[in-house]
């Protein structure tokens, strides 16, 4: 008896597009997690990285978004869209900054990420990691990509760099000037209760 396997992103989407429903199912189940986590992280806001998420598999669906197989995974290119619609909601806040985030104040649901407890959800959901988040949406969003994608994304330079449309030079210096921007916000957090001596 040979062992199951689950079959490729290319033949599930080849399902999709033929119109199969537990094929777009099984797709949104693989990667629903992974690019809900980065949206929300890169949004700041859950309802905003919840949207993002539906907007990428929507265009998978109907066929507004062409995933070519020969240009990277499938994954890394959800990645790419919900950058995209990160970046077309951040000129949207700036167009109108009167206008108030609506889930601005809400705490971000991790809880809706389809995937079970992975590390990356057990270091988003304790007191310091509220802080990371924070420090997180204070970096300019191109840092923001490149700190996300690398540390919590494991993704490499190269891919990065094809997801953000950049070289792979600009995107160690992103990540070097991120991560540095990330480490001085931290370390002014926290110096507050440092310096606290007892008398």
């Amino acid at each position: 008896m040979t062992p199951t396997t689950d079959p490729p992103d290319t033949e599930l989407l080849r399902q999709v597009q033929a119109g199969q429903a537990a094929a777009f199912t099984a797709l949104y189940r693989r990667h629903q997690g992974p690019l809900y986590r980065y949206a929300l992280l890169r949004c700041g806001a859950s309802d905003a990285a919840a949207d993002i998420v539906q907007e990428a598999f929507m265009g998978l669906l109907t066929g507004k978004l062409v995933y070519d197989p020969l240009r990277g995974q499938l994954q890394h290119f959800l990645f790419g869209v919900a950058r995209k619609l990160a970046l077309k909601r951040d000129e949207a806040l700036r167009r109108h900054p009167g206008l108030p985030d609506p889930d601005g104040d809400e705490e971000p649901g991790l809880e809706l990420a389809s995937d079970a407890a992975g590390p990356l959800t057990r270091l988003l959901g304790n007191e310091a990691a509220e802080d990371v988040r924070r420090a997180l949406s204070l970096l300019p969003p191109h840092y923001r990509d490149s700190v996300i994608l690398y540390e919590l994304h494991d993704l490499s330079y190269q891919e990065i760099a094809t997801i953000c449309q950049v070289d792979i030079g600009t995107v160690r210096s992103r990540l070097a000037r991120g991560r540095a921007a990330l480490a001085k916000r931290l370390a002014a957090h926290e110096r507050p209760s440092n310096d606290t001596h007892p008398a």
